[in-house]
C-alpha cells in the first residue's frame, strides 16, 4: 500500500520573496501549466532535482519519506520565467537609489527570473570591466542579468565601444539609453558591426532637438498646463530613421519604450516587408495617459512621456496583433529627493519591476486583450528571442526557469513595503487581482515565504 503524499506547504500571497533557497529536491503538485508552445490539458506535478525537472507527470506520488520541499499549486499558474530586458540598476554609481542586488530582489518580487541592464550607470558600462564587475556580483543567485552595453563611448555618440571584446564578456545587445545616437553614420556602423555578432541595436528613439526641454507630452494637457512638452514626432522619426538604417544594414533593431501610435504603425510596416525590427512596451505606457500629470507629481514623469488616450489605444493594439514583441518594465529608480522638486526639474523615471504583472492582469489580460499565451510570449519567449538566448520550456528534463502567478490573489501597492531601494512609482495605493508567488531559477527557488 502506497504511503500518503505528505501534507503540502501552503503558499502565501507576500512581496518578501527576497530570499531564496536551493532547489535541490522539490515537489510541484497540481500545476496548471501554460509555457506559450503547448496546450497542457490537465495539471501536472513536476518533480525539480538541483534546478532541474527530473519528472513531469499529470500525477506523481511520493511517500512521505520524500526529504524535499512540497508545495501545492491547485488554484496556480505555472509559466516560463520572465524576462525583462529593460531594467536600470544603477551600480556602479549610483547605489543609494538601487544596487545590483535590490534590483535582483524587486525582479524577483516580481516574477522575471531575468533581466537586461542598461548601461547608462556611472561610470557608463562601455568597456569588459564593468560587464564582468556586473555579472560577478549576481554570480550564483536567483536572478541572472544579461548587460546591455553603450554603442558610443560613454554614450557620447561619436566614437564605438569596442563590440567584440564586450559580446565576449557576456554582452548580448548594445544600446545608448536614454538618448539616441544622434549621428546616422555612426549609428549605420554600429548596426553592420552588430550584424556579424547577430545581436541587437536597442534605440532609445527621440530627437533631441525637437523634444529639447520638454518635460510631457505634447498636447491639449501640456498646453492647458502650460507645461514643455515632447512631441510624439520626436519619437516617430527616430523610429523612420533607425528602420531604413536597419532595412539598409539588414540588422537587428530593437524599438525601446515604444510610447506613439506613429512609431507602432511604423514597426507594424517595416515588419510586413521583413525588416529586422522588434519593439518593446512598458506597462505604464499601455496604462496611463498624460492627464495624470495635471496632479504635477513627478512619479507620473517618464520618459518617453506618459501620452494622450489614443497613443495607448495604439500600443494595446500593436500588442494585441504582435507588432510590439515583448512588454519591459523600463525599471528606472529615482531617490525621493530627486522626485520631490519641480515637476519640470525631476528626473524622468519610474520603477516598475514590482507592478508589471499587476498592470498587465488589470489592462491587458481580464479585458481580453491577451490571453496567458501571449502574454507569456511578451513577457518570456520573445524576449529571450530578441536577444538570441534560448527561452526556458517547462519540460520534463528541461531547466526549472518558473513564474508562478496565483490568479486569484489580491493585493494593494505599498511604496514602502517594496524591494527596490527606489520609491518612484505612480502606481501606490493601487489594487490588484493576480499576483507572483514564486519563482525557479538558476537551481534557486523562492516561494511565498516570509523574508528573514
Amino acid at each position: 500500500m502506497k504511503k500518503p503524499l505528505r501534507k503540502s506547504q501552503t503558499i502565501k500571497n507576500t512581496k518578501e520573496m527576497s530570499n531564496f533557497k536551493p532547489a535541490k529536491k522539490v515537489l510541484l503538485k497540481n500545476a496548471s501549466i501554460i509555457d506559450g508552445q503547448n496546450d497542457y490539458k490537465s495539471t501536472f506535478d513536476l518533480l525539480i532535482i538541483d534546478g532541474k525537472i527530473k519528472e513531469m507527470k499529470p500525477e506523481i506520488v511520493s511517500s512521505s519519506e520524500f526529504d524535499g520541499k512540497i508545495f501545492d499549486l491547485s488554484n496556480k499558474l505555472l509559466l516560463p520565467g520572465f524576462l525583462d530586458m529593460h531594467v536600470h540598476f544603477r551600480e556602479p554609481g549610483r547605489e543609494d537609489e538601487e544596487t545590483i542586488l535590490s534590483g535582483a530582489r524587486a525582479a524577483m518580487t516580481g516574477g522575471f527570473t531575468a533581466v537586461c541592464t542598461m548601461p547608462n550607470t556611472q561610470p557608463v558600462t562601455d568597456n569588459r570591466e564593468i560587464v564582468e564587475f556586473i555579472r560577478d556580483e549576481i554570480s550564483n543567485h536567483l536572478i541572472s542579468i544579461y548587460p546591455v552595453a553603450a554603442i558610443t563611448r560613454g554614450q557620447k555618440g561619436d566614437e564605438l565601444v569596442e563590440m567584440a571584446e564586450l559580446i565576449d564578456a557576456g554582452v548580448v545587445a548594445f544600446s545608448d539609453d536614454g538618448k539616441s545616437v544622434a549621428n546616422s553614420l555612426v549609428l549605420r556602423r554600429a548596426m553592420e558591426y552588430a550584424r556579424m555578432f547577430d545581436v541587437p541595436i536597442i534605440e532609445h528613439c527621440e530627437d533631441a532637438g525637437l523634444a529639447a526641454g520638454g518635460a510631457m507630452h505634447e498636447g491639449f494637457v501640456s498646453t492647458n498646463l502650460g507645461m514643455p512638452g515632447i512631441p510624439s514626432i520626436a519619437e516617430d522619426v527616430v523610429v523612420a530613421r533607425n528602420i531604413q538604417l536597419a532595412e539598409y544594414t539588414k540588422s537587428k533593431i530593437h524599438i525601446a519604450h515604444i510610447s506613439s501610435a506613429g512609431a507602432v504603425e511604423l514597426v507594424r510596416r517595416a515588419k510586413e516587408k521583413n525588416i529586422q525590427v522588434t519593439a518593446e512596451a512598458a506597462p505604464h505606457h499601455f496604462t496611463l495617459t498624460d492627464e495624470t500629470i495635471r496632479s504635477f507629481d513627478a512619479n507620473f514623469k517618464m520618459n518617453p512621456p506618459l501620452r494622450s488616450q489614443k497613443h495607448i489605444e495604439a500600443i494595446v493594439a500593436g500588442l494585441k496583433d504582435g507588432t510590439i514583441d515583448a512588454i519591459a518594465t523600463d525599471h528606472a529608480p529615482h531617490s525621493i529627493e530627486e522626485k520631490q522638486v519641480e515637476f519640470a526639474a525631476a528626473p524622468f523615471g519610474i520603477i516598475g519591476l514590482e507592478t508589471a504583472i499587476g498592470l498587465i492582469i488589470k489592462q491587458l489580460i481580464k479585458p481580453g486583450i491577451l490571453n496567458w499565451n501571449q502574454a507569456v510570449e511578451k513577457l518570456s519567449i520573445n524576449p529571450y528571442r530578441i536577444i538570441g538566448i534560448p527561452a526556458p520550456q517547462i519540460k520534463e528534463r528541461g531547466i526549472a526557469n518558473l513564474t508562478i502567478i496565483d490568479p486569484e490573489a489580491k493585493w494593494k501597492v505599498n511604496k514602502d513595503e517594496l524591494c527596490s531601494k527606489s520609491r518612484n512609482t505612480p502606481f501606490d495605493g493601487w489594487e490588484f487581482k493576480g499576483n507572483v508567488i514564486g519563482v525557479f531559477n538558476n537551481c534557486f527557488y523562492s516561494l511565498g515565504e516570509k523574508q528573514k
